[in-house]
């Protein structure tokens, strides 16, 4: 075990950088305290390597290389999500170490999403420099700071580079794992690349009535009335189809599948409908694979047990599969809904990211990385991202943006990353620094 870089790790961990989405509510002060401990952990970094802030918060750092075209640009972000601390087997922000060997393990918030990743990369790049190596082409670390509540940061670093006219040849952001059991029929481990990513939006849906005391209630108060139309969006979710990028993780894996598996992933002209229909009854993970999801996440009423409610909010999480778009899912719900009464207003959202191609110069960097560091029977395959990220605005500017996580992790460890307990296992955390170095090598 590198016991100084697994302290280090610690350390960064235990600086309860949260983000939310009321920005008076985040902490200025820790997101300083997390940007002066880089400094001081890793001095080669900041002695080799120009860091310039975006805005108040967001770290870009330029490597010079040999030429300056066509850079690499890893990325990362270093706000949280916020906890429930009762929640939790160790304390979120203690970043407690237990077992040993294999078993070793670190638990803590940003374990996983997304210090991990940032970590890895500055322990590469920290030994790379201290061994006098420099890349051929520049190299640029971004490094959001409000990645978590779809903030600034990320945009405002794309921007900077555009200004400068700088087109990356490839950008590598969090992701998708190395993972095992998560597609039917596969048990081979597989590094899942995120070569898209759906697109994310909220809807609002709103009933309004006079209210009035809930001894004397209406036929349809504004609370049955919108719980009807959540009803509604819950039992006629979007329909299912296999888009492009999907079709390619499976005929991907088909040679490392089962019978039947095998046969329905080679030859999805034929059994690709099928296949999509059978889809969501393995699970939520392939549920999301090919369709666009929507979810309630936040309720409202009255302010009073004994009042009818004038208003009755909810909010309306929806993720945008590939060829879907916020205008076409708003009408979707408005016709699924099929209620006058209930208002719908789009508070937020983005369409899904353009597909990054799984062939050329920049999937092959990231797949020999993958051989190289992670194994070679670790087969790596393109990947329909399920939730957002930073890297959908370095699409504007690049063509090949990949989403990918250099770890190995379980169900329980995935389900972990915005719940309770989120943790990774010491040997998965440093053989992903490997992944790093050798994806830098290549650069």
């Amino acid at each position: 075990m590198d016991t100084a870089a697994v302290e280090r790790l610690r350390e960064l961990l235990r600086i309860p950088t949260v983000s939310h989405a009321a920005p008076a509510e985040s902490d200025a002060a820790h997101l300083s305290r997390f940007r002066e401990t880089l400094r001081r952990l890793y001095p080669r970094v900041h002695s080799e390597l120009e860091l310039e802030l975006v805005g108040e918060h967001a770290m870009l750092y330029r490597w010079p290389g040999r030429a300056p075209d066509a850079p690499l640009v890893l990325m990362a972000h270093y706000d949280v999500v916020p906890v429930v601390p009762d929640e939790w087997t160790h304390p979120p922000f203690d970043a407690v170490l237990t077992g040993d060997g294999a078993e070793a393990t670190i638990h803590a918030r940003g374990a996983v999403d997304d210090k991990g990743s940032l970590v890895a990369i500055l322990e590469a790049v920290e030994a790379l420099v201290d061994e006098g190596w420099r890349p051929a082409r520049d190299v640029y670390l971004a490094f959001g700071h409000d990645e978590e509540v779809a903030g600034l940061g990320a945009p405002a670093i794309v921007e900077v580079l555009r200004d400068r006219g700088i087109r990356p040849a490839l950008v590598v952001d969090e992701g998708g794992a190395v993972v095992s059991g998560a597609v039917p029929g596969v048990e081979v481990e597989t590094a899942m690349i995120g070569v898209a990513e759906r697109g994310v939006m909220t809807l609002d849906l709103t009933a309004r009535e006079a209210g009035g005391h809930a001894s004397t209630p209406p036929p349809l108060p504004a609370t049955a009335r919108l719980a009807r139309a959540i009803d509604r969006l819950h039992r006629r979710p979007a329909p299912v189809r296999l888009v492009p990028p999907v079709r390619a993780m499976f005929r991907t894996l088909a040679p490392h599948a089962r019978e039947p598996f095998r046969f329905v992933f080679a030859n999805l002209a034929v059994t690709g409908a099928l296949l999509a229909r059978a889809l969501p009854r393995f699970g939520a993970e392939t549920n999301a694979l090919v369709r666009t999801t929507a979810v309630v996440t936040e309720l409202s009423g009255a302010d009073g047990e004994n009042v009818l409610a004038t208003t009755a909010r909810a909010a309306v999480n929806i993720r945008l599969l590939t060829g879907d778009s916020v205008a076409a899912a708003t009408e979707r719900a408005r016709r699924t809904i099929a209620d006058p009464h209930i208002d719908i207003a789009v508070r937020h959202g983005s369409d899904p990211s353009p597909v990054s191609p799984w062939r050329g110069e920049g999937w092959r960097r990231v797949a020999t990385a993958v051989a190289s560091a992670l194994g070679a029977d670790v087969v790596a395959t393109p990947y329909l991202q399920l939730g957002a990220s930073d890297s959908r605005w370095f699409t504007a500017i690049c063509e090949n943006v990949y989403r990918f996580a250099p770890f190995r992790l379980t169900a329980s460890e995935r389900e972990a990353l915005h719940a309770h307990d989120e943790r990774i296992r010491v040997d998965v955390w440093l053989r992903g620094i490997g992944f790093y170095r050798d994806l830098l090598r290549l650069s």
